[in-house]
């Protein structure tokens, strides 16, 4: 933002410290009303024609955007993509122990890669894996949302799920990047409602850490 001598345009546009509009006059002679109220000539439209400016207390104005910028950044969430890694033998028990952080990881308003590894000849047969996400959504049920269906990425068949009407929010963690047992996460930061939005929105690129099933 060009402000007082440094503003090029000849005649400007001309907004008072109050808001009022006091038309298009030469440049010289805005500064000159600004200057004589102790204020600056800020340039705050450059691309009209003219050039907008208004008389404000420029020292005043970054400091106040300052604040705005800070608190617009606290009211941000951070929206991690967790994973929970199954394999297609999984037996039942472990099934249910992860669904428990599954579930829990939607209650911190989460969003949960799951994933089943196949190795050597389980390549042959994907339907245990599509049988053991079934078995998951089912289990998890309303308080869950499939937002990518299951998805075969090399030996990895994958699903993502976000936070269900049904779930109860949990308090997020205190730390963004703090590891468990059941899997880390990358944090992206987004607004409150990002998390809302389709996992086709989420960047491809994210790599979160895993839980070894």
């Amino acid at each position: 933002m060009r402000i007082n001598h440094r503003i090029r345009a000849r005649e400007v546009r001309v907004i008072g410290a109050d808001g009022s509009q006091l038309g298009i006059m030469e440049t010289r002679k805005a500064l000159e009303l600004a200057q004589s109220q102790g204020l600056d000539l800020a340039e705050i439209s450059p691309t009209s024609n003219p050039p907008v400016c208004k008389i404000l207390d420029y020292g005043k104005f970054k400091y106040d955007a300052k604040k705005k910028a800070q608190v617009s950044k606290k009211n941000q969430v951070v929206i991690l993509l967790k994973e929970v890694q199954f394999r297609p033998q999984t037996d039942t028990h472990d099934v249910e122990f992860k669904v428990k952080h599954i579930l829990r990881f939607l209650a911190e308003g989460h969003k949960v890669r799951v994933t089943v590894r196949f190795r050597g000849r389980e390549m042959s047969h994907p339907q245990l894996g599509h049988d053991l996400l079934k078995q998951v959504v089912d289990t998890v049920g309303l308080l869950g949302i499939v937002e990518q269906t299951p998805k075969m990425e090399g030996k990895i068949l994958a699903i993502i799920l976000g936070p269900g009407k049904g779930i109860k929010k949990a308090p997020a963690p205190a730390t963004r990047s703090a590891t468990t047992q059941e899997g880390s996460s990358k944090a992206v930061k987004a607004p409150a409602e990002a998390a809302k939005a389709p996992a086709a929105s989420a960047s491809k690129s994210q790599t979160p850490a895993k839980t070894e099933g």
